[in-house]
């Protein structure tokens, strides 16, 4: 059943390159090949895997998480062969650092020329962040046939980022496709806004697709400053914030319960730290501006783009005093909304793990309280919590584990740790040498394939990729 779904996940990877081959045809780039290759080996092999149906289809939460891992690695390593075969990206391990890059949406990049890519290059760079944000599987669950409900939950759970996972609607099909209906509109609207502010409608799609996975890609060498507009600005900025927000609360307001939406504690508690980080940002950095409408818009701009782990830049915060500078490293940690396209640690764990350092601090000179810890008005169950606390724990043991080895190569302490956050939270820029107007080409080949697995684990919640290195997880029984 794990290789069934991978082979279909394989068929429509080669159909999704069908859309930079078009773009190669239609600039006449002569990377024909490049494309052709690649979708090639996906169908056959996709094929082959998927063409018999297995006749046992039910599994569990292992081998959901399995899958889900599993497809994310193969994706990743096909993806990389369009940049590799064409000699843009000549090194493998560069051309799978980047397409592993744009699928978990970090936008963490090896490259230092991004202009000198062909079009239908950067148009499947920046694609890949699309086709990651809202979940390579909830897409196929979608598109494709699939017999089990509870198969298909078992997927979502391992590959939706966030503390719970439910369904929207009674079946699982139904519900990826209004996920995706949702994420699609937005997705146009935004083209239809970034062409109205002037942006070319090749650029437009190309940042659109970096906003909705909330993953950063640019194809300028300055990112957004290239534009130096305050109006494509300010859209990026409003769709960064809401492509970080619960996608449930999308299809509320749609379902017609808006106020339902708008109780939303964990919206209210993202919307605000949003608030409070732009304000105090904009009070350190105004003296750098001349006013404080101009340090208000390079504030709102970064602030949102670190929250929301997308990575577009507009202002070299490697400038900025450490004040503005460390308030931008905590929101790289904290993350977006649970069931949004974006990274980091997600503002209802953040929430919960607060609430329940309160409720043991009060216990301590109240020992007698029975204070219960709650989210969204209910009660959050013991087992949700420990899940939680475990989660933070091998989050911060996989961080501490990756920053040690990763010092191995040489740079600062900044640099390092910075590095592993952005690629850990899928950031993408971090500060020092890997900072917005840097990149991460200097690191080595061992370097890259930690960062790799680092982006690779916090798009999948750490756990479905460290399952693959348990050796009890591939015994059959």
């Amino acid at each position: 059943m794990i290789f069934y779904i991978i082979g279909n996940i394989m068929k429509v990877e080669a159909a999704l390159l069908l859309l930079p081959l078009i773009v190669e045809m239609a600039y006449n780039e002569h990377t024909l090949l490049a494309f052709l290759v690649p979708m090639a080996l996906l169908f056959t092999l996709g094929l082959a895997l998927s063409i018999k149906p297995p006749k046992k289809k039910m599994f569990y939460a292992r081998e959901g998480f399995l899958t889900v891992a599993l497809s994310w690695v193969i994706l990743s390593v096909f993806g990389a062969l369009p940049f590799y075969l064409s000699g843009e990206i000549p090194s493998f391990v560069d051309a799978l650092f980047e397409t592993i890059s744009g699928f978990t949406t970090t936008g963490a990049s090896i490259l230092t020329d991004v202009e000198a890519l062909p079009h239908s290059m950067l148009f499947w760079r920046s694609f890949t962040h699309w086709i990651g944000g809202m979940g390579v599987l909830v897409f196929v669950l979608a598109i494709l046939p699939q017999s089990n409900d509870g198969n298909n939950m078992h997927l979502l759970r391992a590959e939706v980022p966030g503390p719970t996972v439910g369904k929207l609607v009674s079946k699982m099909k139904l519900t990826a496709r209004i996920l995706y209906g949702i994420y699609i509109f937005m997705t146009a609207a935004e083209v239809v806004l970034l062409c109205m502010g002037g942006m070319p409608l090749f650029d437009s799609l190309a940042h659109a697709f970096g906003t909705a996975g909330t993953g950063g890609f640019g194809i300028k060498n300055t990112s957004i400053a290239f534009y130096d507009s305050a109006f494509i600005d300010g859209v990026i900025t409003v769709f960064m914030i809401l492509f970080g927000v619960n996608f449930n609360l999308f299809y509320f307001i749609v379902a017609g319960h808006a106020m339902r939406a708008l109780r939303s504690e964990e919206l209210r508690w993202y919307l605000g730290i949003i608030a409070v980080s732009i304000a105090l940002i904009t009070a350190n950095i105004s003296h750098m501006y001349g006013s404080v409408l101009h340090a208000l818009r390079y504030a709102a701009f970064q602030v949102a783009s670190i929250i929301t782990t997308t990575g577009y830049a507009t202002a070299d915060f490697n400038a900025w005093p450490v004040f503005s500078q460390m308030i931008l490293v905590l929101l790289m940690f904290l993350g977006a909304s649970a069931g949004s396209t974006g990274g980091g640690l997600k503002t209802a764990r953040v929430i919960v793990l607060l609430k329940t350092g309160w409720r043991e601090l009060r216990h301590m000179f109240q020992p007698r309280s029975q204070v219960a810890v709650r989210l969204e008005g209910k009660n959050v169950n013991a087992d949700t919590a420990n899940s939680i606390q475990v989660f933070f724990f091998v989050y911060m043991l996989v961080y501490a584990g990756s920053v040690l080895l990763l010092s191995l190569d040489g740079f600062d302490f900044v640099t390092t740790s910075t590095a592993v956050a952005a690629c850990l939270n899928n950031i993408g820029p971090g500060l020092g040498a890997v900072g917005p107007t840097g990149n991460f080409a200097g690191f080595s080949d061992l370097g890259k394939c930690l960062l790799s697995f680092n982006m690779l684990a916090g798009r999948l919640e750490i756990f479905p990729m460290l399952m693959l290195f348990v050796p009890a997880v591939w015994r059959n029984r």
